[in-house]
């Protein structure tokens, strides 16, 4: 990519396909790192020569900023690559059927989660309560 900075947008559980190509005499060695964190051990692969990082089956946890570094015996240049992973709603834990008896309680649970944060809201057959 051109300048030192870029942006990526991918989906959650996508692949997540990063390229940065430096030219040089001698040829540059290429490096990647994420800032402020470790590169998912069992979900990073390099492609050609290393200019090409790639995840898979991305998460939220995946966001960041992410730098290559390309490097030979005369210097060496960078670029960061700012990612951000956002997810269609999602369930972490979704209600279940509750079978109650006149006046007991009860309490159903519901948890979400995607990118942008989705809102909950209730209805009683098809009302909003």
């Amino acid at each position: 990519p051109t300048g030192s900075t870029s942006t990526k947008v991918e989906l959650r559980g996508n692949v997540l396909l990063l390229e940065c190509i430096a030219a040089g005499l001698p040829t540059p060695v290429i490096r990647w790192i994420k800032e402020g964190g470790e590169l998912p051990a069992n979900r990073t692969f390099f492609e050609n020569f290393k200019k090409t990082l790639k995840i898979i089956d991305v998460s939220e946890a995946d966001s960041g900023n992410y730098k290559c570094i390309a490097r030979n015996s005369l210097g060496s240049v960078h670029h960061v690559i700012s990612v951000t992973v956002k997810a269609a709603p999602y369930w972490i834990t979704a209600p279940r059927n509750l079978v109650l008896s006149p006046g007991e309680d009860g309490t159903l649970i519901c948890r979400a989660n995607g990118n942008p944060k989705p809102s909950i809201s209730w209805l009683a057959n098809g009302v909003p309560i």
